[in-house]
């Protein structure tokens, strides 16, 4: 996979209710500096792939409410790379918006989608995945998701199950099961 075909798009659009009364719906997480550290979550993500993606890979999708922010925040993305959703509808059809522009410029491309508001303690680690999943997806032309390892239960994730492959670090999804009952 050529460097240039790889784009990355940083979902910017959600409310952040979970961090109520911090988040507010005009200014959610992902604009506030929650850490103390002088950038908010969505710079923080930004400068995190600054280093591995050229400025013109970068694909921002948020909402018109946000729009404002997203250019106060990151004023070195050019606005024809800030996509407004024409109406929330969830990370899926976000995905799609983005998928459509990229594919427009790119039709090689292989991208990846971030959330706005990960804290990633480890980066060589998530870079190293990354890589792997870029190169997995150059490899079988599949969609590539990345998932971590949990260290409890928790009723508010989803859970990644794969077919077990002896020397390969891309696996073959089983498929996701929405409500799973337990015995």
């Amino acid at each position: 996979m050529k460097e240039n075909d790889r784009y990355i798009v940083i979902l910017a659009g959600g409310i952040g209710i979970k961090f109520w009364p911090s988040s507010r719906r005009q200014r959610p997480k992902q604009f506030l500096d929650l850490l103390g550290t002088g950038r908010t979550l969505l710079q923080m993500t930004y400068d995190r792939y600054e280093g591995h993606f050229e400025n013109y890979q970068f694909i921002i999708v948020t909402s018109k409410r946000y729009l404002s922010l997203v250019k106060e925040q990151l004023p070195n993305i050019p606005e024809d790379q800030i996509l407004v959703e024409p109406m929330r509808r969830n990370t899926a059809a976000s995905i799609a918006l983005a998928s459509y522009k990229i594919q427009k410029l790119n039709p090689n491309a292989k991208v990846l989608v971030s959330p706005s508001d990960q804290l990633i303690l480890n980066e060589n680690s998530f870079f190293e995945a990354i890589d792997e999943a870029m190169d997995g997806a150059s490899t079988v032309n599949n969609l590539i998701t990345i998932g971590i390892k949990p260290y409890r239960p928790d009723t508010n994730y989803g859970y990644i199950q794969f077919f077990p492959e002896k020397g390969q670090s891309v696996k073959k999804l089983k498929p996701f099961l929405k409500n799973l009952t337990w015995n």
